[in-house]
């Protein structure tokens, strides 16, 4: 800890933060090798002597603007259309120059342990089908960039890290979720990709969102001392590990968190739209696309594991511009880290290709509970995201439950009906059902999907109280 606690200070007191260094320079995040956000204004910022006249210039534009009193400066660079290589020119007293800057998709990458794990795997982690994908990993149109792991308890202006162009070496120790999820994007676009990489392992969402909102909207939150560890305390990462970044441009973020805060659903499903909001306000680029992995199954029973993928949920159905990889049918038991890194990754990108990029002819998420319809003593359950139907792959339809006005949940007996497009639950148990819910237990091996083999999420009919009373 006392290592993050002295990265801190030099990134705050020496790489980017005081006057007293008048040269000219810039937040790490732009260097040679970086993309920018193609079709979209990009903001360019950085540090001079007071009054000091900077130019900016790249391609076919250039751009003026003066260093205030405090030594800050910034200009907007016009949208740039995909392409490059191009050099961004920065002159003032001196001149810097970043070379083989490329123009495509920019996208964060952010959250805890499972978005952190690197391509190669970790200690006694193997990520499935990793040499494969290392040994294919050169492409000179796929950057990476990742933030090295710092907490500060005040808003830093930079931080770590340098882009590196996308091989074997470089690949292998970038977040295998954002790996795959940018290979993705890459083979359906064609188009320049840039990845940034932002993750804590063991993190809560109250780490990652700005002191700010959590005053105003979760007090108990930044009054509670009872936290330990410096990488949970509140905006800490926040601070040092997003706020560097801001206002970079870009075209969305990828997220893989939620373990942290299985603790308190309840809270989690308020405090988790709040930090996306938060992210969204502080870019100022609009509501920027946010798409999220609900939590994989794991372990026997946890307390709070269903709570969180419900609060997931609840952000999915209520905050606009999101959307949800659904992972049931690849998590382990035993492994709080699954090795499907894969699938995760792709799942999210199938979000980005659908909402953001326009491609059409393809699902892009599981089924989602829509309406439920009571006949006698059995329940009939229709869902979204399933044009074509319902299907279990061949697997017995397992992990339903039945509840009558008593509340009391049965396991219950379940059918694909009406050639696909509803779902019969019942049980000899409860005569006349009032709720249903599916995949109510932290480890589950998802059994539902679309035909096209996406998962549905763990769901219940009762109204959001009831679920986050449980």
């Amino acid at each position: 800890m006392r290592t993050l606690r002295i990265i801190t200070f030099i990134c705050f007191c020496f790489v980017f933060g005081q006057e007293t260094f008048a040269q000219l320079r810039l937040p790490n995040i732009f260097a040679d090798h970086m993309v920018l956000q193609q079709k979209q204004v990009n903001p360019v910022w950085g540090k001079a002597s007071k009054g000091e006249e900077i130019k900016v210039s790249i391609h076919d534009q250039t751009h003026h603007t003066t260093a205030d009193k405090n030594g800050n400066w910034k200009v907007k660079l016009s949208p740039i259309n995909a392409g490059g290589p191009f050099t961004l020119s920065i002159e003032g007293n001196t001149k810097i120059e970043f070379k083989d800057v490329l123009v495509g998709e920019v996208w964060v990458c952010s959250g805890q342990s499972n978005m952190a794990m690197k391509l190669e795997g970790g200690p006694g982690q193997h990520i499935e089908g990793s040499t494969d994908a290392i040994l294919n990993s050169s492409n000179s149109k796929i950057r990476l960039f990742t933030v090295p792991k710092t907490v500060s308890n005040i808003p830093l202006e930079n931080c770590g890290g340098s882009w590196e162009i996308s091989k074997p070496s470089t690949a292998a120790k970038f977040s295998a979720v954002g790996y795959f999820f940018g290979k993705r994007l890459y083979e359906s676009l064609d188009i320049p990709i840039g990845l940034i990489s932002t993750n804590v392992g063991g993190t809560p969402a109250q780490a990652w969102t700005p002191n700010k909102t959590l005053k105003e909207k979760f007090p108990e939150i930044v009054n509670d001392k009872s936290k330990k560890g410096e990488t949970k305390a509140p905006s800490v990462l926040y601070n040092a590990m997003v706020n560097p970044l801001i206002p970079y441009g870009i075209k969305g973020t990828i997220w893989y968190q939620g373990e942290g805060n299985r603790w308190n659903p309840e809270q989690y499903s308020r405090l988790f739209p709040e930090m996306i909001k938060s992210w969204r306000a502080q870019w100022n680029q609009g509501n920027f696309p946010f798409y999220f992995v609900q939590i994989a199954p794991f372990g026997n029973n946890i307390k709070g594991w269903v709570g969180v993928q419900q609060a997931q949920l609840k952000t999915m159905l209520t905050t606009p511009n999101t959307g949800m990889a659904v992972i049931n049918d690849v998590g382990y038991k035993t492994r709080i880290h699954p090795p499907k890194k894969k699938e995760v990754g792709e799942r999210l990108a199938l979000w980005a290709l659908a909402k953001d990029y326009n491609i059409e002819g393809f699902s892009y998420s599981g089924p989602v509970f829509d309406t439920l319809e009571l006949k006698g003593s059995k329940a009939i359950i229709r869902f979204k995201h399933a044009p074509l139907g319902l299907t279990s792959l061949g697997k017995p339809l397992d992990h339903f439950e039945i509840a009558g006005t008593d509340g009391v949940f049965h396991p219950a007996e379940a059918k694909i009906i009406e050639k696909g497009n509803a779902l019969q639950v019942w049980s000899n148990a409860v005569a006349h059902p009032k709720n249903v819910r599916y995949g109510w237990h932290s480890f589950i091996e998802g059994c539902l999907f679309n035909v096209s083999g996406l998962p549905a999420s763990a769901f219940s009919t009762e109204d959001w109280d009831a679920i986050f009373r449980d």
